[in-house]
């Protein structure tokens, strides 16, 4: 494929995972339960590196990456974990057809290096998806276990809405 090919390809790539995290930012606003939440900030950190990969790739090849605001979520209905299920439904439904899409097209890609890097981005995309499944389950251990058994971390009614505070 035209170095044109690649870009557009890679641009698309590029608005979508940018959808997702933003998506993801904004969920992570309202998980307030402390290993979901963390989880969250996890997937989001993994994103923002795609996007700086995806961005580089972008711009040497003389494209300009796109951007896009945070989403405005519905109003949650019911408390806790169960007012959040909906949203880590939708979102480990994306994560898996954004790989499902993109994995299917990663013969498109001309450039070896620009494709290895989406199939590294799929692959981390379903572990992602996976996440989103275990805490479905029910799962709070998703990042790993506290040592000797300990409890809730002392977060009180949860965590922040806010990743800072000055």
């Amino acid at each position: 494929m035209t170095t044109s090919g690649d870009l557009q390809l890679l641009s698309e790539c590029h608005r979508e995972k940018l959808a997702m995290r933003q998506r993801h930012v904004a969920v992570a606003r309202v998980v307030s339960d402390y290993n979901f939440n963390n989880t969250y900030q996890y997937v989001i950190a993994r994103e923002d590196v795609h996007l700086a990969w995806l961005e580089a790739a972008i711009t040497e090849i003389g494209g300009t990456p796109s951007d896009m605001a945070e989403p405005t979520l519905a109003p949650l209905r019911g408390k806790g974990k169960d007012a959040v299920r909906p949203l880590m439904t939708e979102d480990a439904r994306d994560a898996d057809a954004f790989a499902t899409r993109w994995r299917s097209r990663l013969a498109d890609i001309g450039n070896a290096r620009h494709r290895t890097m989406l199939q590294l981005m799929c692959g981390e995309t379903l572990e992602q998806k996976r996440f989103f499944d275990q805490m479905l389950s029910g799962r709070d251990d998703l990042l790993g276990r506290r040592s000797n058994g300990a409890g809730s971390p002392g977060t009180g009614d949860g965590v922040l809405g806010v990743r800072w505070i000055e």
